[in-house]
């Protein structure tokens, strides 16, 4: 098995390239909002550096969103891209899933509300437990609420970009711990999406790359900002 992961959903950009056991490339590229320039290169270093084809690839894996509208519809247009070249099959992994799996890998924490800043006074949100297989796993719907709704939503500990925006100190759940400071400032990669998509891999659970859609929850995520929020 070789798998390719793509993350740009949110302003930074990074790829990984693993195999059954073990990771074989990942690079990161922090700069904001550069997903455009970077997620080609990135991907065409990936292959150079572990020798692989795109048609060695088992299958292509990416942040499907919710969350910045370039940067989710980049990720699954160069996917699909690169998935129908070869013919290969696709595996859309949720951001906030991957957002709750690097909660788990930098911090150990199996009970997590993985919460992005949406923008325009809202989060997107979401509450995972870790199964059996290591893989964190939501327990409700991905949702696009305001602050207010979020902090009653959160059952856990909150991770990302939205945490602090969602005021946890009001959040009365016996889940949430007081040995780790209040929010945690976390950003999924490529390598928590590969995390997810290898366990996926091996039930097969992927889908054509014509199925490589983007989820952006906000109906009106095409309009520009001053746009949002008007009546038609």
């Amino acid at each position: 098995m070789k798998l390719l992961a793509l993350e740009s959903a949110n302003e930074q950009c990074s790829v990984s390239l693993i195999d059954d056991s073990q990771e074989l490339y990942f690079q990161l590229d922090e700069r904001a909002k550069a997903q455009t320039q970077t997620i080609l290169p990135l991907t065409e270093q990936a292959l150079l550096q572990t020798a692989t084809q795109l048609a060695d690839l088992t299958a292509i894996a990416f942040s499907r969103g919710p969350g910045s509208f370039s940067g989710v519809r980049i990720n699954a247009a160069v996917t699909q891209a690169l998935a129908w070249s070869q013919d290969l099959p696709v595996i859309p992994v949720s951001s906030l899933q991957a957002l709750a799996q690097a909660a788990y890998r930098l911090t150990g924490l199996q009970q997590v509300t993985a919460v992005l800043d949406a923008r325009m006074q809202e989060v997107y949100i979401a509450n995972f437990c870790m199964d059996d297989h290591g893989i964190m796993q939501a327990i409700d719907e991905e949702k696009l609420l305001n602050y207010e709704q979020a902090t009653a939503y959160c059952k856990y500990k909150p991770v990302g970009s939205g945490s602090e925006l969602i005021k946890p100190e009001h959040i009365d759940s016996p889940n949430i711990s007081t040995q780790i400071s209040s929010v945690i400032k976390i950003q999924a990669t490529a390598q928590d999406i590969a995390t997810i998509a290898r366990m996926r891999a091996v039930q097969q659970d992927w889908v054509n790359a014509e199925h490589a859609l983007p989820v952006y929850l906000r109906d009106d995520a095409w309009k520009k900002i001053p746009e949002q929020g008007k009546s038609n």
